[in-house]
């Protein structure tokens, strides 16, 4: 009985001993190196509750004008260390890329599939995202223009009633259509309905509290993606039976092999398939959203993108002949209407990295283990990199940008590779509406709701008409 306490004693001292000792060199090891400035809020909750009581980017902004551009803050059970300029957001994403690694949480991975690609680093993660940027190159995109375009028609059309319709829900369903196109081409409607009904599930609970408690959001969720996979496994099974080669995502994941001759499994295949099905639909639409804001907002500006789109519209018959290839590679000023959206809404504010060791930049301590958040939408509204930042402005871009002062789509290894798609899609959706409907939003809100991407207020709701209509 004595010597089992005395053993227990003397492993309790030595542990004492050991953690005192990695604590002091961890201390000589950085003497002279500090964390930086800020605040770590309440012990446990941080400054979550501040985050979320107000608008994110004005929490991030008083951070900034406060303590400079990195600073460090406790949120969502995890310190954090901010980074506001652009010099240190390439620092992390682009030039020591490799001691940051990408980090979500757990709840979400399960959702969306460990084998996505944006889990991952190193080389599988490399292979991944040359097979789906294969699948989104401008060659493969060429020969998308004509259905998207289609798609485009057919959902704008749905609109033409004069009711009140939630914008950014609409071109969800919009998005959700070119993101099964782009992966499966051609898909037989059951599937896509199946699809269709159970990602909106899964959608729901994606940003839901993670308890599996029976009948909530994320546990419907949870089985929902169980019935994702038993369909997307029908679907692959069903390609590999008739051995087609199609060019399409899903084609260029069946057909991939690594240096050993390896393919994807099933569930490989599954889990990068509603990766990019989540990363394609709420961006995309979410960025589709503030476009028909900007321009009802900015009516010169809108008068010149109908000239514009117009003049495309009358060449090709008025709407009798596709919208081509080239004629999406020939509008200058609509162009830089969703260059300046882009960098206006700043759809991805900011994203997760982790610190795999402990990181020194100029001077300040980014301890491992920390996340570290590059803040776009702060380097995006930087006037030190965007004059008057907060005018809705499409011909500062007739200057390019400073290098990594513009980063809508992220940066580096990680940066997203479906960035031409969400363009094209932009650029095909606004030459539709613009020559063919009129536009009110209505009420008088100009709020920001995120969910998790900012959006206007509710959605943006909004009455459309076709031109030729009367309105009533």
């Amino acid at each position: 009985m004595v010597c089992g306490i005395l053993v227990y004693f003397i492993i309790f001292l030595l542990s004492l001993f050991s953690y005192i000792t990695k604590r002091r060199c961890k201390q000589e090891r950085h003497k002279g190196i500090k964390l930086p400035p800020g605040s770590m809020g309440w012990p446990y909750i941080g400054e979550t509750l501040q985050l979320y009581s107000q608008d994110p980017n004005v929490f991030f902004a008083d951070k900034q004008k406060r303590y400079g551009e990195i600073f460090k803050t406790h949120i969502l059970g995890c310190p954090c260390v901010m980074l506001a300029s652009s010099e240190a957001a390439r620092f992390v994403l682009v030039t020591e890329a490799n001691l940051f690694k990408p980090t979500y949480p757990k709840s979400k991975e399960h959702l969306i599939g460990p084998s996505a690609l944006f889990f991952h680093q190193g080389d599988y993660h490399m292979r991944l995202r040359k097979l789906v940027q294969s699948s989104l190159s401008l060659d493969a995109l060429r020969n998308l223009v004509a259905d998207i375009s289609a798609i485009a028609n057919y959902t704008l059309n749905s609109w033409d009633a004069g009711h009140v319709i939630d914008t950014f829900q609409e071109l969800k369903k919009f998005s959700f259509e070119v993101g099964i196109l782009v992966i499966f081409g051609q898909l037989e409607s059951h599937y896509r309905e199946e699809l269709k009904k159970n990602y909106r599930i899964v959608d729901k609970g994606y940003n839901s509290f993670p308890t599996v408690l029976p009948g909530t959001a994320y546990k419907k969720a949870l089985t929902a993606r169980k019935r994702l996979n038993k369909i997307l496994s029908d679907i692959i099974s069903e390609r590999k039976e008739k051995k087609l080669l199609e060019k399409d995502l899903l084609g260029c994941l069946l057909n991939s092999k690594d240096d050993k001759g390896q393919v994807l499994t099933d569930d490989q295949i599954a889990d990068n398939i509603i990766g990019v099905l989540f990363a394609a639909q709420d961006t995309t639409a979410s960025s589709l959203t503030w476009v028909v804001k900007y321009l009802h907002d900015n009516p010169k500006l809108l008068e010149v993108v109908k000239a514009e789109q117009k003049a495309i519209y009358e060449m090709n018959g008025e709407g009798s002949q596709p919208l081509s290839w080239s004629q999406t590679r020939s509008m200058p000023f609509t162009q830089k209407v969703v260059l300046e959206s882009l960098r206006m809404a700043s759809i991805i504010s900011f994203t997760f990295r982790e610190a795999v060791a402990d990181v020194e930049y100029k001077g300040c301590l980014i301890p491992k283990g920390w996340k570290v958040m590059p803040l776009f939408r702060n380097i995006h509204h930087n006037p030190e990199y965007f004059s008057d930042p907060h005018k809705f402005d499409p011909s500062r871009f007739e200057v390019a940008p400073k290098p990594n002062t513009f980063m809508p789509f992220g940066s580096g290894v990680h940066a997203c590779p479906g960035n031409e798609l969400a363009k094209l899609e932009m650029l095909i959706i606004t030459h539709h509406l613009v020559t063919k409907f009129r536009w009110e939003l209505v009420g008088s809100e100009n709020g920001i709701q995120y969910g998790p991407f900012p959006v206007p207020i509710h959605g943006l709701p909004a009455r459309f008409w076709k031109e030729s209509t009367t309105k009533l």
